[in-house]
């Protein structure tokens, strides 16, 4: 092959990588100094090689490589391949035989190895007119180092620029703006400011021809013309976050009890869809001037984030909607409490949002007195609005005319759609409800302190733990009630916990007890939707399969029964003094109980909701596959709920599901195998620029000293304990300490056998604190890291008052 100009179009990557940017430059309109290519293939000839030098003219030449993965987006190789500089005609030869050579070097292999890429192979060789500059250097069209994408920098030294590329010599260096503002400049400039400007002009302009960010070398003549030499991308750049993108923070403090691990595509999608709409809901409730919510139209969509496969709140736009209603500095508290968040939002954030809600004062007081009217209307009117509510979700979830499987796709679309507009866009009674426990909760929590003298923080939890009829207490109590009926028949309890025997075999011996049979039957009658998990739409319910439920039954049925139920632990209460202070006291206390329990209890209507929008999707799914548009029907998961609804109306963009699904369930199975992110974070910009993030939260664990959470049910206890990561087939001794990362309602079948309750996420408003109240199981939430700096078999004291866990004896 001949050697090759770059004014005789052959195709760009004839010229390698280096030659082809240079090629793009040129057609451009950059100057770059004249110069060819020589191919590996081709076999030098003084004649013809002589000719090329006389063509594009010089005394000395730059010989340098242009390997076709060099300077290419992922790699630069730069300083991996030789360069020379001044070369005179009559050692071009050589000197390209040596860059070839250089692609061998031991330092090229390194470099391929730690990237696992594949060697370069011989390289294309560029000779270049040799430029004899006043000044020479490199620019960057952005930061290389903070990442400010609006900052170009540019280095420059005396002579040529290989001293400083190779970094043997430091340079002066130049800061210039967006519109040519010098930010940084030398005290002695070898420059002049017009000069450094031209440069960062070229460097933006190299950028914007190749699309991307770019690092370019240049020089400028003793004639004092600027010529481009070299142009390739920033590589560093697509991982480096722009420090003047809005800063977010990431908590998945209390939603990983509902979306704990990795969550599919169609449940974050369809969680998201319902936060969107029923937080806006909200705030028209609570009196929000309609013109305020719409300042917020883009806010609602994105309270939710899906990072690495797993669900996170995003604090700011929570705080976000939270400053739409008066009092926030009061209402962000109560807030934390509630979500579980164990540090405030930054203050750079906080300001921002205050700064964007900043109204005048005419404004703000007619904003606080409707809100303030809203607030009592909904108040005075809750209980109501909760029986309202109650009647209209039975009437959405009765059976349907015809049953689910058969009915069409479409059809199943159109009932989805259904029961969004019916209750799913207008889940008005829980989320006033939240809003009030979170306030009466964190009212009464205030006033322990400051009229009870509580600088414990934890006589609030020891009022709420007899608030009584909490529906999620219930299956414990089910439960046990059927293991001692289990243990009447004999060997149904062996039977019930040997994992060999196959579920019907099980369920064979059960209906051998008409009387254990009943309990079964109407236990998955009322709490079936309930299990693992249970708001992300692939988990199977308990209906689905019962075999853990059994196991359980059939372990506690092993055991001797307790004696009694565990009593409440007997404190004096101090009172509160004054006639108009106690009447005070006793109705937020009143309050806080009717909100938590309420606050629960519609929870367990949530996973009703929930179920019915599981089978509906299921039912898709196997639409989707007997239509063979999904290799299997479960893999209706791994689309959003818009992209299935569109299936049906004729709105999709793409027809082809079964790649987007496949696509998908590659993307997640690396997202199940990777460390997940921490439990707290900040980003900027973009997500894919982030290879690792790195935690926000100043409580994490010591690796020795006290291990210390939320006391969240009174009561003293000593154990062992039993870490449990998963409760599927676990086992729990009579007695052990329950430890677990977070508990949703699956988890309580193994409650009635533990005698406390260690987890390591949750609020005092979670379900694992809920629940232990009303089972008067001691619990402490929030206690970081105890997953894992506790071991089972560990004998520990816990105190579910104080939250302190004291470790007596390690294993």
């Amino acid at each position: 092959m001949s050697l090759l100009f770059p004014d005789s179009a052959p195709p760009a990557a004839s010229f390698g990588g280096k030659g082809a940017a240079l090629v793009r430059m040129m057609d451009a309109g950059f100057p770059v100094p004249p110069w060819f290519a020589v191919p590996p293939e081709t076999v030098l000839a003084d004649e013809c090689l002589a000719a090329a030098l006389v063509k594009i003219g010089g005394n000395e030449f730059a010989v340098r490589s242009s390997a076709a993965a060099e300077d290419g987006s992922a790699h630069s190789f730069a300083g991996q391949f030789e360069t020379f500089l001044h070369v005179a005609a009559s050692d071009v030869a050589n000197r390209i035989v040596a860059v070839r050579a250089s692609a061998g070097a031991a330092t090229v292999t390194s470099y391929c190895h730690e990237r696992g890429i594949a060697p370069p192979g011989t390289p294309v060789v560029l000779v270049q007119r040799m430029i004899s500059p006043r000044a020479a250097g490199v620019a960057f069209s952005a930061d290389p180092v903070n990442g400010r994408r609006n900052l170009a920098i540019v280095s420059a030294i005396a002579g040529t620029g290989d001293k400083l590329v190779s970094g043997e010599c430091d340079g002066e260096t130049w800061e210039i703006g967006p519109l040519g503002e010098i930010s940084v400049r030398p005290d002695s400039p070898l420059l002049f400011d017009i000069e450094a400007c031209g440069i960062a002009v070229l460097a933006r302009g190299c950028a914007d021809t190749a699309g991307r960010p770019q690092d370019i070398e240049w020089a400028i003549d003793q004639a004092g013309t600027l010529w481009l030499l070299q142009s390739r991308a920033i590589t560093t750049l697509a991982t480096l976050p722009y420090p003047d993108d809005e800063l977010r923070v990431w908590d998945n403090s209390n939603i990983a009890e509902s979306y704990g691990g990795v969550t599919t595509p169609l449940t974050f999608s369809f969680a998201r869809r319902i936060y969107e709409s029923v937080y806006r809901e909200f705030c028209r409730l609570m009196s929000v001037p309609e013109h305020r919510i719409r300042r917020a139209d883009n806010v609602f969509p994105g309270m939710l984030g899906l990072i690495r496969g797993r669900t996170y709140y995003n604090l700011a736009n929570w705080y976000r909607v939270l400053a739409l209603l008066p009092g926030f500095n009061l209402n962000r508290s109560f807030m934390e409490q509630m979500m579980g968040v164990k540090e405030p939002l930054p203050e750079e954030l906080v300001a921002a949002i205050i700064a964007e809600n900043k109204t005048s004062r005419t404004e703000d007081l007619c904003a606080l007195a409707a809100t303030v009217v809203g607030l009592l209307r909904q108040l005075v009117g809750l209980d109501r609005q909760i029986n309202a509510f109650q009647i209209r979700l039975d009437a959405a979830l009765a059976p349907p005319p015809v049953p689910l499987e058969r009915i069409s796709g479409g059809q199943l679309a159109a009932y989805y759609l259904d029961l969004e507009s019916k209750l799913l866009r207008k889940w008005d009674a829980p989320l006033v409800n939240d809003f009030f426990a979170m306030i009466f909760y964190g009212v009464l929590r205030s006033l322990c302190v400051k009229w009870l003298g509580d600088t414990g923080g934890t006589l609030q939890n020891e009022m709420l733990a007899d608030t009584g009829g909490i529906i999620s207490a219930e299956p414990p109590r089910r439960i046990l009630r059927m293991a001692e009926i289990a243990r009447g028949v004999s060997g149904l309890p062996e039977l019930l916990t040997d994992q060999d025997i196959p579920l019907r075999q099980k369920r064979a011996a059960i209906a051998t007890s008409p009387a254990l049979s009943g309990e079964l039957e109407r236990y998955l009658a009322d709490f079936g939707d309930r299990c693992l998990e249970e708001l992300k739409l692939e988990s199977p319910t308990v209906h689905d399969n019962p075999s853990t439920l059994l196991s359980s039954i059939g372990a506690l049925a092993r055991r001797e029964p307790p004696d009694s139920a565990p009593p409440l632990p007997t404190t004096n209460r101090p009172a509160v003094r004054g006639f108009l202070k106690s009447r005070v006291f006793h109705w937020i206390l009143r309050q806080a109980k009717n909100r938590v329990r309420c606050r629960e209890n519609l929870r367990f209507e949530r996973t009703r909701l929930f179920g019915r929008v599981r089978t509906t999707l299921r039912e898709i799914g196997r639409r989707l596959h007997a239509d063979d548009r999904l290799d299997a029907p479960d893999d209706v998961f791994f689309l959003e709920l818009a992209e299935v609804l569109a299936a049906w109306d004729g709105t999709a963009s793409t027809a082809d599901l079964r790649a987007l699904a496949a696509a998908r369930k590659t993307e997640f199975a690396e997202f199940r195998a990777a460390d997940s992110p921490p439990d707290r974070f900040q980003t900027r910009g973009p997500l894919h620029r982030y290879t690792r993030f790195e935690s926000a939260a100043s409580s994490s664990a010591p690796l020795g000293g006290e291990i210390k959470g939320v006391g969240a049910c009174p009561g003293r206890v000593t154990g062992r304990v039993r870490v449990i990561t998963d409760p599927r087939n676990a086992r729990i001794e009579h007695g052990e300490i329950l430890v677990a990362q977070q508990t949703d309602p699956g988890w309580v079948i193994l409650f009635p056998a533990a005698s406390g309750l260690l987890v390591e996420r949750g609020s005092l408003l979670s379900h694992s604190a809920i629940v232990s109240r009303e089972l008067r199981l001691p619990c402490v939430v929030s206690i970081p890291c105890v997953t894992t700096r506790l071991k089972t078999g560990d004998l520990v004291e816990m105190d579910g008052s104080s939250g302190e866990v004291r470790v007596i004896e390690s294993t």
